[in-house]
């Protein structure tokens, strides 16, 4: 149980004191009903509105399945966006996505309107792993999977850190997973072109031990619930 001043001050750039004015002036109202007392204590999923209009949740986390054709960004001057094809009810609530995928990558997202939460998946430092799969026009040799777990570098002296990496059963294209802890441009397809394979299709599947929900269609998201996001920050980098 929360304060509705604090549910406020977390959810909106009021200061305390002016909350404390909304609510006295009867301007603050929990579920339809005007509230007039400031340390009045509630779950913290009611619907609050100030001045008539609905603050935000303090926290959003959304998993999307992440279609090709659409990029990484809240706005682009020349393609779709993931904040563009999100449904209204998600829409001007301050999301972005934490990380990117490429523009033809699909799987896995997570979108958010919490930085640090963003920041704790990008920052090379956390070591968050990504598995992705990849279509392939040849498999992985022995050789090309030690190189990947040794950490490539590349001709422009580009240095990948030390991944994981194994040939899949498949019943057309060869199929590949990686599993890498960091997220630099173009990353697996870099690593697999210096061992001579190139990628047909690449998808991210998983995100530490938060995997893809098999139900989302691509394009389509949903919440993520508080035992999936421990999940993200769960699984330790092999």
């Amino acid at each position: 149980m929360q304060r509705l001043d604090k549910i406020i001050a977390d959810r909106t750039q009021y200061t305390r004191s002016e909350i404390k004015r909304l609510i006295k002036s009867g301007t603050v109202s929990v579920n339809g009903r005007t509230c007039l007392i400031a340390d009045e204590k509630f779950i913290g999923d009611e619907e609050i509105t100030v001045c008539g209009s609905p603050i935000g949740e303090k926290r959003l986390y959304l998993m999307m399945n992440k279609p090709k054709g659409v990029v990484c960004a809240v706005k682009d001057n020349m393609d779709k966006t993931v904040i563009d094809i999100l449904p209204e009810k998600y829409k001007n609530r301050g999301l972005f996505p934490a990380g990117r995928l490429d523009k033809d990558t699909t799987g896995l997202l997570i979108l958010t309107n919490d930085g640090d939460f963003s920041h704790r998946i990008m920052s090379p430092n956390k070591k968050i792993e990504k598995y992705y799969i990849a279509e392939t026009d040849k498999p992985l040799s022995d050789e090309d999977i030690i190189r990947i777990k040794d950490g490539i570098e590349l001709k422009s002296g580009t240095k990948f850190r030390g991944a994981y990496a194994e040939n899949l059963e498949s019943d057309e294209n060869f199929r590949v997973g990686i599993k890498i802890s960091e997220g630099k441009y173009h990353q697996v397809k870099k690593m697999l072109a210096e061992c001579g394979i190139n990628v047909i299709n690449l998808t991210r599947i998983a995100i530490g031990d938060l995997y893809l929900d098999v139900k989302l269609n691509k394009g389509e998201c949903r919440k993520l619930t508080n035992i999936e996001i421990d999940l993200i920050f769960f699984s330790k980098f092999n």
